[in-house]
């Protein structure tokens, strides 16, 4: 299941303002990647500018978007657009009114009360909409996980996309990972014996139970989960994605307001209420700092399970040890 465009005067990506609306991560890189290849096969010199909220103040945006010497074409992204200041956002319905030529300006936007002004004001604007919803029902990521086989020209049965969802749960980077690493090891029609095959012994040694474990300093326990993990044929960038969406829960409550009420919480965070009380349980001997090591420790073992290393297990095993003395570093 790919991003969905909705009440879009225009599905091309090349239009002046894309919104990528939701708080399904997978869904929206997906939604930003789309607009970033589609400029570049426009034109191969383009130039990509990503941003966090925090980084767009005022008269940034003139400034990124004001005519080039060469007349270059720029993709101009804005992450966590709802978190704009008040003086920014008027910079940027100001920009809606009139958008430059050869930019393509994308706002990625959790939706919801927070940054509704912006929100509206860019779809009254004509924006193009890609909605990226969490997926909190089976049948969705059922949904999904049939999407990715289709989307690619292969063919699943109904068998083996439920055993799929049931082996690796609701984290979608992981489903779409374990979907290619099928399709790249298996010919002919994916059915529920394949599933079997692959991930036979997921619900005892789940990437998420590695992270869990990892992420609250119990080393041996992590260790042990990832060697078994490995050894009944989890890919190692399901454990990366895992460890990631670990760490960063830790640093997402970390840098929260503090009294907030649980509900407003979670809803602030985008995360389910249980996950809240999971994480502030597990966040107990984090720092800040610690957050910082721990991501990079799993930015560099993502690239080396990508292809930039030469053993796959010995770099997760290196970030496992980094998150769990992390872990303790408060």
């Amino acid at each position: 299941m790919a991003t969905r465009t909705r009440k879009s005067p225009t599905d091309d990506p090349l239009a002046p303002v894309t919104l990528a609306v939701g708080q399904e991560d997978l869904l929206l890189d997906r939604a930003v990647r789309e607009v970033v290849a589609a400029a570049k096969a426009a034109d191969a010199d383009t130039d990509v500018r990503e941003l966090a909220s925090a980084d767009l103040r005022p008269g940034t945006l003139a400034e990124l978007t004001s005519p080039s010497l060469f007349a270059e074409r720029k993709v101009v992204v804005v992450r966590d657009a709802q978190d704009l200041a008040a003086d920014t956002v008027k910079d940027v319905k100001e920009y809606l009114k009139a958008p430059a030529e050869e930019i393509t300006l994308v706002l990625v936007h959790a939706g919801g009360a927070k940054g509704k002004g912006l929100l509206d004001a860019a779809r009254k604007a004509g924006a193009r909409e890609v909605a990226c919803p969490k997926m909190t029902k089976p049948a969705d990521r059922q949904a999904f996980v049939r999407a990715e086989f289709r989307t690619a020209g292969r063919s699943a049965t109904p068998e083996a996309c439920q055993a799929l969802v049931d082996a690796l749960g609701s984290d979608l980077r992981e489903l779409a990972s374990a979907c290619s690493q099928l399709m790249a090891d298996v010919e002919g029609t994916i059915d529920e014996a394949v599933v079997a095959r692959y991930y036979s012994g997921r619900a005892e040694a789940s990437s998420f139970t590695i992270a869990d474990r990892a992420v609250e300093g119990r080393l041996p326990e992590a260790l042990e989960a990832l060697r078994w993990s490995l050894a009944t044929g989890v890919a190692p960038v399901m454990v990366t994605s895992a460890l990631a969406q670990g760490v960063r829960g830790i640093g997402r409550l970390l840098s929260a307001p503090r009294g907030m009420r649980p509900g407003d919480l979670a809803r602030e965070l985008g995360m389910p209420p249980w996950k809240i009380d999971r994480v502030r349980q597990q966040m107990r001997g984090w720092s800040a700092d610690g957050v910082a090591v721990a991501l990079r420790a799993v930015a560099e073992a993502d690239a080396a399970v990508k292809g930039g290393g030469d053993d796959p297990e010995y770099a997760l095993e290196k970030a496992v040890m980094a998150i769990a003395r992390a872990a303790r570093s408060r």
